[in-house]
This record gives structure tokens, C-alpha cells and sequence, in this order.
């Protein structure tokens, strides 16, 4: 399993074995023309990709093309609306993806502000992240804006910025509940590491005719991590804060679950509906031809098997053409599992380890790996950016 490591800092240095295996495809991505109603989900992609790389320019611009889209449609828009008739697939709206998605685009927007030293406009990323998961439907609610990260990220810029970040982090804790500790905000601390790993949730259509949105999370192997520093003197625990597999499945439904499911409703109708004329087509076309060996008019009868036969093409056609079909397209290189740690080390680069453990707390071996990074001097934090997955 590769994992890529970026430092996020005034000054950087990004592992020359991460470099060299970093993908090549962002800068060939760009000369690929993209729909537009695809353009959210290329910007979706390309920023996780870039960020991982170390280009973070890249990042930034994806991700503020990305909130930019996403902040301004509507949802009665041409394309949205065409998307709920009968005969256009959910897949022909603008994407702007699940509100996990959405949510992800902000996190990352937020921890590069943070990088730059914009600790306000960081703080507000992560609080409109939490704003898109406030709404997790009917029967959901003890699942609204149920991050831990967010309030915790929220409430620590708050108090770096001399403010009261108390209240949100009472909200991670109550997230967090008893079986993760939140550490008190250290205000000393220069250093953040931002960690990811795991695969994200994948979206498939289930149901008679794929009108059901669904999330398969295959669990990693990797439950926790840690980045060991000094030699093993200094161990800096990454537990898994937030899970995305998680989120993904306590949304609850959606509007256009509703919509998808009539779709699903009328297209069986007018598939039993086209069967039976076309059944009482050939019964009164055999009518017909028993009348006519009889010596007796079949016109009616012909007629009606004409008449039929009609009304049962159609329907056939009409459940044909009618798109009940989910939207299955997705962000898909996002990680499962969240994690973050403060902490203070003086200026100059450092040296270490990121391993990865399993359910039971055993290192995974083949996983670990070293990393490498600068802390920078002044007041400026050190954004350490760590992930298991390559692009």
C-alpha cells in the first residue's frame, strides 16, 4: 500500500520517494475536455490527487472552482429539472455530489487555508462543512453535523485566534463520545498533522431497476495510525476520528429517492401495462381469424387487436425509455478514516515514521513507512499532510 506524504509549511520538504511515485495524471487530466456537468466531480478528484502530490496550488484552485460551483446551483435549474422527468437519468444534473462529498471538499479547502496561515477562513470551512451535514433526514437527526473533526478543527482555530472555542469543543466530544479521548487545545502547538486512510464509501444502484442509491464500504485493515518521532522516543497517536463510510450511510434519504422511486413505480406500470394489451392484442387477433373461418366479419376484431397492439408497443416503449436509474457517479479516491494531532517541535526538519495499525493494535508492517518534514520558525503553524492513498 503506498501512502503519500506532504508537509504543508512555509517552507516544505516533500520525501524524494514520494515525489518520484506521485501520479503524473493531473497535468494530462487538464488538457481532457470535461462535460460540464462533470466538472465538480473532475475538480473533486483532481484537488485530492494534487494535494497528495504536494501541489498544492493545483489544490486550492480545484477546490475553490469546486465550492464556488456547488455554492451557487440551483437546484430548479434546466438540468435538475430534466433530471426528474420521466425519460432523462438522475446522471444528467450537474454534479455536486453526496453531502459527505461536500463536506470533504470544504475539510481539505479548510487544512490548506490553515497551511497558509488563514486560520479564519479555515475555521469557516470547516463550520460550513458541518452546515452541508445538518440536514441528514427524517429520523436522522442524532446524525446532524456529526463530524468530530470539524467542531474540533472549529473550536481550535477559534481559540488560536483568541476566541472562545469551547462550545465546539464540547460538540466534538459528544461526537466523539467515550471510546476516543479529545485532548484539550494546545495553544503552544505548532505542528498539525492532518491524516487519512482507508478507502472511501463506493456508491451503487440496488433495486428492481437500479432506482436506489446505495454505499458498499469494504472496512481497511488499517483501524489506526501513529507517527513515531526522535528515534521512538516521541509517539504522536492518529486515531480515526471520523469515519466517511459512516457518514455516507446515515444520510437517510433523499428528495430525488422519492422521485427515482415513481420513476421505478411508472416504469413497471407501463411494462405490465404494454404486456397485457399486447396478450389481449393476439387474443383478439386470434378472434379474428376464428370469425373469418366461420364466415363472419373479423373487422371488429382486427380492429381491436390493431388497437391493442398499439397501446402495448407503447407501453413497452415508455418503460424503455424511462431512466429510474441512481446517480452513481462519485468522488472516488477519498479516504475512510480521519485524523488529526497538534503538538509543538522546534524549527528544522525532522524525522520519522507513520505506521499503521490493525484492529488489535499491531503495527501493520508492510504499511509503515518514513516521512520526513520541516517545521518552520515563527508563528506560522506546520501543516503535516499524511495519507495512505497515492491519487
Amino acid at each position: 500500500m503506498s501512502i503519500a506524504v506532504a508537509c504543508l509549511a512555509g517552507c516544505e520538504t516533500l520525501p524524494e520517494e514520494t515525489r518520484s511515485r506521485a501520479p503524473a495524471a493531473t497535468a494530462a487530466d487538464r488538457r481532457v475536455p470535461v462535460p460540464e456537468r462533470d466538472r465538480v466531480l473532475y475538480d473533486y478528484r483532481t484537488a485530492a490527487t494534487a494535494l497528495r502530490a504536494g501541489d498544492y496550488d493545483v489544490a486550492k484552485a480545484r477546490l475553490d472552482d469546486a465550492i464556488a460551483r456547488i455554492g451557487g446551483i440551483i437546484a430548479n435549474d434546466a438540468d435538475a429539472a430534466r433530471a426528474r422527468g420521466l425519460f432523462s437519468a438522475e446522471s444528467t444534473k450537474v454534479f455536486i455530489g453526496e453531502p459527505y462529498e461536500r463536506v470533504m471538499a470544504y475539510f481539505y479547502r479548510g487544512l490548506l487555508y490553515w497551511r497558509d496561515g488563514e486560520r479564519d477562513n479555515a475555521r469557516a470551512c470547516f463550520r460550513s462543512g458541518q452546515v452541508i451535514d445538518s440536514d441528514p433526514g427524517p429520523k436522522q437527526e442524532n446524525y446532524a453535523a456529526d463530524y468530530v473533526l470539524l467542531d474540533y478543527l472549529d473550536g481550535l482555530a477559534s481559540a488560536k485566534l483568541h476566541a472562545d472555542g469551547s462550545d465546539a469543543l464540547a460538540r466534538a466530544r459528544a461526537h466523539a463520545g467515550p471510546r476516543l479521548a479529545l485532548p484539550d487545545y494546545d495553544l503552544a502547538a505548532n505542528v498539525l498533522v492532518f491524516a487519512e486512510y482507508g478507502y472511501g464509501p463506493r456508491k451503487f444502484a440496488g433495486g428492481q431497476y437500479g432506482e436506489q442509491l446505495r454505499f458498499h464500504v469494504e472496512d481497511s485493515p488499517s483501524r489506526s495510525a501513529r507517527l513515531v518521532l526522535a528515534g521512538g522516543r516521541r509517539i504522536v497517536p492518529l486515531p480515526a476520528y471520523d469515519d466517511l463510510g459512516f457518514q455516507a450511510t446515515t444520510r437517510g434519504g433523499r428528495v430525488m429517492d422519492h422521485i427515482l422511486g415513481n420513476k421505478a413505480q411508472f416504469k413497471a406500470a407501463a411494462s405490465v401495462a404494454g404486456d397485457i394489451a399486447l396478450a389481449g392484442s393476439v387474443v383478439a387477433s386470434d378472434n379474428a381469424r376464428r370469425r373469418e373461418r366461420r364466415g363472419k366479419d373479423g373487422d371488429d376484431a382486427d380492429a381491436a387487436a390493431i388497437g391493442l397492439g398499439i397501446l402495448g408497443v407503447l407501453g413497452k416503449v415508455a418503460s424503455a425509455a424511462t431512466h429510474a436509474e441512481a446517480d452513481t457517479r462519485q468522488w472516488d479516491n477519498l479516504p475512510q478514516r480521519l485524523s488529526f494531532a497538534a503538538f509543538t517541535l522546534p524549527p528544522g526538519e525532522h524525522l520519522g515514521r507513520l505506521e499503521f495499525l490493525d484492529r488489535e493494535g499491531q503495527v501493520l508492517a508492510s504499511r509503515s513507512r518514513p516521512v520526513k518534514f520541516t517545521v518552520a520558525p515563527g508563528e506560522r503553524d506546520t501543516v503535516v499532510f499524511l495519507s495512505e492513498l497515492l491519487r
